[in-house]
């Protein structure tokens, strides 16, 4: 028998045995419905186009919908429509009036072809559960019209109900409702396996839909994590992500969208280097910015400026945690300034860029007054802007290193190895962590980083660590042998910029690999599946994202515009619903945007399963079992008179 006091809080949610009776009902008839549509995206980069779209058209299932239940009675074309009009109501429904004369005759029979929709991705769900995502003010119409059907006996009040609604004039404002509701019931739940930030335009947007959409979960990636560390005020991943925003032409991102100061900067900048062309700084323009037009030539002098204040502040954090073992990457005291030379391992190479004039050789770390007044500018933007903290707040409540959900580990970069396939160990504090417990102490640092009061002295080791996850060698979010932006920026041999991945990207490859990494988790090898961004997957040279005979999946295929030259493709949907997992392939957002509604991915079905998989099947279905045995101790103690029942007065 369990605690009594816990029994006790129970009885007040079920007072008497008919109720205990009426939710084990419930609850055991739940177990029997078909495992809800899980979608998993990754290394999303700030791509906003092609994210909402995948999302509000399930990654091209909605257009497969249409096509299985009206394929006999709409043309191509139409079903197009139809499909379009899901994906974007608002804007299809402006032009509608304008171009068809039988405007309200389309209309009313939208809604009848947009309610069978509905009642097909619905159908595996409990009446509650759709109704809970219904908007409130139609939920009495829908949940109706969801549940009668409209031959037999009912027809006529199905039909007064669409009638009615036209004499109102409240049919455009219902059919936004009916495709909304459509777009949430054909995904269940949302995994992002990390990278929401960085590159491309807008990440405010994602996350304003990801913290709109009913049931998403975040593992954190080394990009989110240098937004995360940045609002945590740490000064290197501030310079970091301004340095990054600005190379990728990200003004909007960082000034519409969050209210990042950059004013400052541009000042500083263009006085600082107005004879300079920073040619090697020139930002990559991926993207064309709508409020924030800034000139090419001055944002490559805003870059550099920034470059050059994020490596002084790193050799700062550096001379201050030795135990990061990262001195190499402290290259502004590795630099020869006489000879306009840098020392890297053994060899010496000749700088492409000399020009330094906030930097003293004798003391190359320290900021100026300048850098430093700016740096403060910049920092109250960060600590002051309510959309950043808001959407961070959120990667917290929603987000962790990993995730254990329906036999699936999900994580962004890496479990760090040695190259023997043993777990590599990482020093935090006076302890040495690795596999499971050190993505567990981890998750502990990133919170203390945010949440710890500014007195407690275990705060600032913990926001500096933020930066180590970025970019730290053993850091799983990241998982290489450096980062090698100062190579990048100003060396020409292209070998000294080679980043060394982990032996973890090779060793996961095979199965027995990966089966000894989900028995450090606790998971059965048998039936587990990894999870995994952070690489891009290159189609175009052979390579293919499912490894380890189907036990890994490395889903980051190229959303980001900046990767999709390299990988072939646009970007994957893993899809795990109750008949399969599959991988959606995608193309690049133009050509979709331009296919009108008749785009579909490339499907393919990666594992069938041998029986339709049930709630019972589930994660959930685990705790509704639970939950079942708890309300049958309920009843035991009714029974046995070691609680009474409140039986309710008629």
């Amino acid at each position: 028998m369990r605690d009594k006091k816990y029994l006790e809080l129970l009885a007040k949610e079920y007072p008497t045995q008919k109720d205990a009776n009426s939710e084990i009902v419930n609850l055991m008839a739940i177990r029997q419905l078909p495992k809800g549509t899980e979608y998993f995206f990754s290394d999303l980069h700030g791509e906003y186009e092609a994210f909402v779209h995948l999302l509000r058209s399930a990654s091209g299932v909605i257009r497969t919908k249409i096509k299985d239940l009206f394929d006999d009675t709409l043309s191509e074309k139409e079903q197009n429509q139809l499909a379009n009009l899901i994906y974007e109501p608002e804007k299809v429904l402006m032009c509608i009036d304008e171009f068809k004369k039988d405007a309200e005759d389309f209309k009313r029979l939208t809604i009848y072809r947009l309610v069978q929709i509905c009642q097909e991705v619905g159908s595996k769900y409990t009446r509650s559960k759709v109704r809970k995502k219904m908007p409130a003010e139609y939920a009495y119409i829908l949940d109706e019209l969801l549940n009668v059907s409209h031959r037999g006996n009912k027809k006529t009040y199905y039909q007064a109900i669409i009638r009615s609604i036209m004499e109102v004039g409240a049919e455009e404002d219902f059919i936004i409702a009916l495709c909304h509701l459509i777009q949430s019931l054909s995904v269940d739940r949302l995994h992002i396996i990390g990278d929401i930030f960085d590159r491309g335009p807008r990440p405010d947007i994602i996350m304003n839909e990801l913290m709109a959409f009913h049931e998403v979960d975040v593992q954190w990636g080394n990009h989110d994590i240098s937004w995360m560390g940045a609002a945590c005020g740490n000064r290197q991943l501030i310079a970091n992500v301004v340095r990054m925003g600005i190379s990728y032409n990200n003004f909007d991102a960082l000034e519409d969208g969050y209210g990042i100061n950059l004013r400052a900067l541009s000042t500083f900048a263009s006085n600082l280097y107005s004879d300079d062309p920073c040619t090697v700084f020139m930002p990559k323009i991926l993207d064309e910015n709508e409020y924030d037009l800034v000139d090419a030539g001055l944002a490559a002098k805003m870059h550099k400026a920034m470059a050059i204040i994020q490596f002084k502040l790193i050799g700062q954090l550096l001379d201050r945690h030795p135990e990061y073992e990262m001195d190499d990457r402290n290259v502004l005291k590795r630099i020869n300034y006489e000879m306009g030379t840098i020392q890297i391992g053994n060899k010496e190479y000749e700088l492409l860029d000399t020009h330094f004039p906030t930097i003293d050789p004798k003391n190359p770390l320290k900021l100026t007054r300048e850098e430093n007044d700016l740096m403060n500018t910049i920092e109250y933007s960060f600590k002051h802007s309510e959309v950043l903290h808001r959407h961070i707040k959120f990667l917290y409540s929603n987000g962790s290193m990993y995730n254990k959900v329906n036999s699936n580990l999900l994580f962004h970069g890496c479990i760090p190895m040695t190259k023997d396939g043993e777990f590599e160990s990482l020093k935090i504090g006076d302890s040495y962590y690795k596999g499971r417990m050190m993505l567990d102490k981890i998750n502990q640092m990133v919170r203390n980083a945010y949440f710890l009061p500014e007195s407690n002295k275990e705060k600032q080791d913990a926001v500096d660590f933020m930066w180590y996850l970025w970019c730290g060698a053993k850091s799983p979010l990241f998982g290489k042998s450096k980062l090698a932006a100062f190579e990048s920026y100003f060396i020409a041999d292209k070998a000294v910029r080679k980043e060394i991945m982990n032996p973890y990207y090779k060793l996961s490859e095979q199965e027995e690999i990966c089966d000894k990494i989900f028995e450090e988790f606790g998971m059965d090898p048998k039936t587990s599946h990894i999870i995994n961004g952070h690489v891009p997957v290159k189609i175009k040279d052979g390579e293919h994202p499912i490894k380890a005979n189907g036990k890994l999946y490395v889903i980051d295929g190229g959303i980001s515009k900046a990767y999709q030259s390299k990988t072939g493709i646009a970007g994957y949907t893993l899809i795990s619903n109750s008949h399969y997992l599959a991988l959606a392939q995608h193309r690049d957002y133009m050509k979709i945007e331009h296919s009108m509604g008749a785009y579909t991915p490339e499907l393919q079905i990666t594992e069938a399963y041998k029986r339709r998989l049930k709630v019972a099947d589930t994660d959930n279905g685990k705790q509704l079992l639970e939950q079942i045995q708890d309300l049958k101790e309920l009843k035991e103690a009714y029974q046995t008179g070691i609680l009474k029942e409140r039986v309710k007065k008629r």
